[in-house]
């Protein structure tokens, strides 16, 4: 297969946003956020196992979590299990490398114009803000990692395996299914790992348990309200190829 062709050229394209959306997720995903509040409601205070007011604060990966997995549902779908699994290693691989780099640019001794920064009038401590922003904790890159490669395997076995049970249709289903058991224990994996295992945090399991119930009920909305777009994708892919060799890729990924 050369990049001349028609399905190189769809997998390098679909790859490259594959890649680019974990390696994004990651590295935004140290902003937390109130969904409520960015939807202009009040937060919705639950309680659950005992811990009260649980809310809809979600990292900033979760706004690009989605379309990773809708990628890996659409390189499933057209490449199969071997390519999906492939690409989540060497993403897997690539953001550890990046986060090397990261750490050894925190290390860097920084110019001293640059410490302080004015920002709309207010004296900013510019190597402080990079450190805590791009410092993320080893407890919560390695949960993180660990909750990717798992949730791509689940996410792709899964997949495959609805396909043979339906064949080329219920797309719907095969690709809201393998999404929501895998996130399942993709927010339970992360969690653990980052804040129950994590001496640097004092969370019991029931606020582990409670913590990705709440955002695994985001993420389940998110991954239905989702389908369409997957529906958009698998028919420019369709127009993209031509219905013949769509036909081989769909036939040959089953394989």
């Amino acid at each position: 297969m050369t990049f001349k062709t028609k399905e190189s050229r769809l997998l390098i394209v679909l790859a490259a946003f594959f890649v680019a959306n974990t390696v994004l997720s990651e590295f935004i995903g140290v902003k937390i956020f109130s969904v409520e509040k960015t939807l202009g409601f009040e937060p919705v205070n639950w309680k659950l196992f005992g811990v009260e007011n649980l809310s809809l604060d979600m990292s900033a990966g979760s706004l690009t979590w989605p379309l990773v997995f809708i990628m890996t549902d659409i390189i499933n779908e057209y490449f199969g299990v071997k390519q999906v699994r492939f690409l989540s290693i060497l993403t897997a691989i690539l953001v550890l490398f990046l986060f090397g780099m990261t750490w050894i640019s925190i290390q860097v001794t920084p110019s001293d114009f640059w410490l302080i920064q004015e920002v709309n009038g207010e004296n900013i401590k510019m190597d402080l803000a990079y450190n805590k922003v791009f410092g993320q904790g080893m407890w919560i890159i390695f949960g993180s990692l660990t909750a990717f490669l798992l949730g791509q395997i689940l996410d792709v076995s899964i997949f495959h395996r609805i396909k043979k049970w339906t064949g080329e249709k219920a797309l719907w289903l095969r690709a809201t299914g393998s999404t929501v058991v895998s996130q399942l224990i993709d927010s339970f994996v992360v969690a653990f790992i980052a804040f129950y295992l994590n001496p640097a945090y004092d969370w019991t399991w029931q606020t582990v348990l409670a913590i990705c119930l709440v955002g695994y009920i985001y993420k389940f909305t998110v991954a239905v309200l989702l389908t369409p777009i997957l529906y958009v994708i698998h028919y420019l892919v369709d127009s993209f190829l031509g219905k013949d060799l769509a036909r081989k890729l769909l036939k040959d990924a089953q394989s």
